[in-house]
């Protein structure tokens, strides 16, 4: 299999991953080609945000996608963020095919995570905002445009606190004098890492979450708060999507859900193993490469 793996547009945090997935692809005895303009079967990438340096990525995107070659997107993770990195096939997200279709018990409890019980006893509704820059936000309306329909469509079940909390690299103007009982508060930030610092107790007092396809739903639903999201997220199978139900959210049986979650995310050591690229590989062939 010929790959072509583009890693002059990714971030810092990219070198040591597409180091180490580049190795698994060599000792698989792949053609791995880095950083050349050639038709190979398969692109690598790193995420989908076209924004900045990254925005190099969106050509190699459309040219692939467009002939109906697969693209393989290694990106941060969100389940132990900075020491777990996404690795899926054509998207990000629920998009994504992460050749996740089987999986068993093993990988979840190496993640930490404690699934804490379904318990919605705060107040407010918190609305997670992320970047609109990305590819997985193609064809919806600009963020404070969506915030502010999300708003509208809540209030007519309830008058609870609302909350906004825009992704920190993605401004926004939302006038929140415009609504009654809305606050905007960024999050607080480890601007290093990028982490969040605060969401954890943010969530303590929110009786759900509202979000598109982002990785704060998955911490909502880690913590035991309900989350309402699109069929873009990963947290569709254990979410609402209906605001109609925000006042009688669903709390589903999760076990199953975090066992297949654990197969998004892979630990460097895991990568430069080759253990995602041989269920990747058998997924190309089965799937994308015939």
């Amino acid at each position: 299999m010929k790959l072509a793996v583009h890693t002059n547009f990714g971030p810092l945090n990219s070198k040591d991953i597409f180091k180490k997935f580049i190795s698994s692809l060599i000792t698989s005895g792949e053609d791995v080609r880095v950083n050349e303009d050639i038709n190979a079967d398969v692109a690598v990438i790193w995420s989908v945000l076209w924004r900045g340096r990254m925005e190099g990525y969106k050509k190699i995107w459309d040219k692939y996608r467009n002939s109906g070659r697969p693209v393989i997107v290694l990106e941060v993770g969100g389940l132990k963020r900075n020491h777990s990195f996404k690795i899926g096939i054509n998207g990000i997200n629920r998009d994504a095919d992460f050749a996740n279709q089987e999986f068993d018990d093993k990988r979840w409890p190496l993640f930490g995570h404690k699934m804490k019980p379904w318990n919605p006893t705060g107040d407010i509704i918190v609305i997670c905002g992320q970047h609109d820059a990305s590819e997985q936000w193609k064809g919806l309306p600009r963020m404070e445009q969506w915030i502010k329909q999300q708003i509208t469509e809540i209030r007519k079940y309830t008058t609870r606190p609302i909350l906004v909390r825009p992704h920190p690299r993605n401004q926004i103007n939302f006038k929140e004098n415009e609504f009654t009982n809305v606050h905007v508060r960024h999050p607080k930030r480890d601007y290093k890492t990028y982490d969040d610092t605060d969401f954890k107790a943010t969530l303590e007092r929110t009786w759900a979450v509202v979000n598109h396809s982002s990785n704060p739903a998955m911490e909502a639903v880690i913590n035991g708060v309900p989350v309402f999201v699109s069929e873009s997220s990963l947290c569709h199978d254990v979410g609402n999507i209906k605001l109609s139900d925000i006042n009688t959210p669903a709390m589903p049986n999760r076990l199953g859900w975090a066992q297949k979650l654990a197969y998004t995310e892979w630990f460097p050591n895991e990568i430069e193993q080759g253990l995602p690229w041989v269920r990747l590989k058998k997924r190309l062939e089965e799937k994308y490469l015939k």
